[in-house]
């Protein structure tokens, strides 16, 4: 079992920042991969941001050059700060392992942007 909690959510105005924590506990190392996804009111989860085991990164369109992904194996946490942040940012995020069998999700943390 994998349990993940994220932090850092609240709300901000357009084009100001916030840094998101996913502290992870349970059967994960760092061999595991990490992910943020979101989820807007009325659409689809979709993805934002991962890391692999060896640090590789990869965002979606719409983050990439805003948004950077990192983590701290010792602190088994992972982390997504956002930057110029658009009221079209505005989500739950939630916080992924990506494992060999399965994947674990957190609860969400709401992020909401206002113009």
């Amino acid at each position: 079992q994998v349990q993940l909690v994220e932090s850092g959510g609240g709300l901000v105005q357009a084009g100001g920042s916030l840094r998101l924590s996913c502290s992870a506990s349970g059967s994960i190392d760092s061999n595991d991969g990490m992910a943020w996804y979101r989820q807007a009111p009325g659409r689809q989860r979709e993805l934002v941001a991962e890391i692999n085991s060896g640090g590789t990164t990869n965002y979606a369109h719409s983050v990439k050059g805003r948004f950077t992904i990192s983590r701290d194996n010792a602190k088994n946490t992972v982390y997504l700060q956002m930057n110029s942040l658009k009221p079209e940012d505005t989500a739950v995020y939630y916080c992924v392992a990506v494992m060999p069998y399965r994947n674990y999700w957190g609860q969400g943390t709401q992020v909401t942007v206002s113009s």
